[in-house]
């Protein structure tokens, strides 16, 4: 087997496209796209998402310290990938993108309310890392749109059709592989 080595760079790919909406009381709400998020506890239930010190999001983040993660689908994504490379200095993305404010529940930035999912989370640490500070957040509200939600109450993963950054590239999900413990579920006679 082959296999050549890199210099160390992050390959943990692909990983979850957010845009994460943020506001600060003298400012208009803004979006930003955010690769570098991920799950870091379950109890409480705590998240984080890594954001260049340059970016106009990463001042409001730090001082209002709270933001809301909006999860994204395939229909979102135009609107996804404008928001990660346009600036909120210079645009109003709810305006640009004609998406809509989502009032929150538990913190003042306010969600995408065309997001199938918003995620509220209050910064709880802020880790200096080099080029991305990692804003490490408690998650004080979940809101799931009701479109996305099975006969079981459970929210439907495949519905929502989010997608994924891998290498500078958008993805779908495919499809289902299994459910967690299916390697090792006794099997149906």
């Amino acid at each position: 087997m082959a296999k050549q080595t890199w210099r160390p760079g992050n390959m943990l790919y692909p990983l979850p496209a957010v845009m994460v909406s943020c506001k600060t009381k003298d400012e208009r709400p803004n979006i930003i796209t955010v690769a570098w998020a991920g799950t870091i506890c379950s109890s409480p239930a705590m998240l984080s998402v890594s954001v260049r010190k340059d970016r106009f999001s990463h001042h409001i983040i730090k001082e209002s310290g709270e933001f809301v993660v909006n999860l994204v689908t395939k229909d979102l994504a135009k609107a996804c990938d404008w928001c990660g490379v346009k600036s909120g200095r210079e645009f109003d993305k709810f305006k640009e993108m004609h998406l809509t404010e989502l009032e929150s529940n538990d913190v003042d930035a306010p969600g995408i309310a065309e997001s199938p999912v918003n995620i509220e989370c209050k910064v709880k640490q802020v880790l200096e890392l080099g080029s991305h500070d990692m804003f490490v957040a408690e998650v004080v509200s979940v809101t799931i749109d009701d479109k996305y939600m099975d006969e079981n109450g459970r929210f439907d993963l495949g519905a929502a059709n989010l997608i994924t950054y891998s290498h500078g590239e958008y993805y779908s999900l495919g499809e289902k592989l299994g459910t967690f413990g299916y390697s090792v579920a006794k099997k149906k006679k």
